[in-house]
């Protein structure tokens, strides 16, 4: 696989998400796989993605896994509500790099009927980079209108 492959393959089983709104749209492309009951949610990581020491930024990273997190919860009700943050964790275990494959593997803790709880690991094969915990709020779901415009 040559220098290039790596900046653009997609490896199997990945299909692109049209999903995540403006902000994450603005991020970079997100795609989705499910896998043994479990959404994972991934990205390309690109040098726009990187801070001044050539690595992916940590805010950067934090987003991918609060839309990670919150994408995972909208897929494990089918889409029956939404979710907006109301807590976020994260640990920072390793960096990611320009080419890097990052995948979100979003594990659902409890979805009640106001709250909803999950975690996620962000790693680069089975390199853990990031570690997150988020608390939601359990929302209406989204409008046709809304779906269609990405979010």
């Amino acid at each position: 696989m040559t220098s290039h492959d790596k900046n653009t393959h997609v490896p199997p089983g990945f299909e692109r998400l049209k999903r995540g709104g403006p902000y994450m749209a603005n991020l970079g492309d997100l795609y989705c796989k499910r896998e043994n009951g479990t959404t994972i949610i991934a990205m390309r990581i690109t040098e726009q993605h990187t801070n001044m020491r050539g690595i992916a930024h940590g805010g950067m990273l934090t987003s991918l896994a609060d839309s990670a997190l919150g994408l995972g919860l909208t897929m494990h009700c089918e889409g029956r509500h939404s979710f907006v943050t109301v807590n976020l964790s994260t640990d920072f275990v390793d960096a990611a790099r320009p080419g890097d494959w990052v995948e979100a593997h979003v594990d659902i803790q409890k979805l009640g009927g106001r709250v909803a709880f999950a975690n996620c690991f962000l790693q680069v094969g089975a390199k853990r980079i990031l570690r997150a915990s988020g608390v939601f709020a359990v929302m209406n779901a989204l409008t046709p209108e809304q779906l269609a415009a990405g979010y």
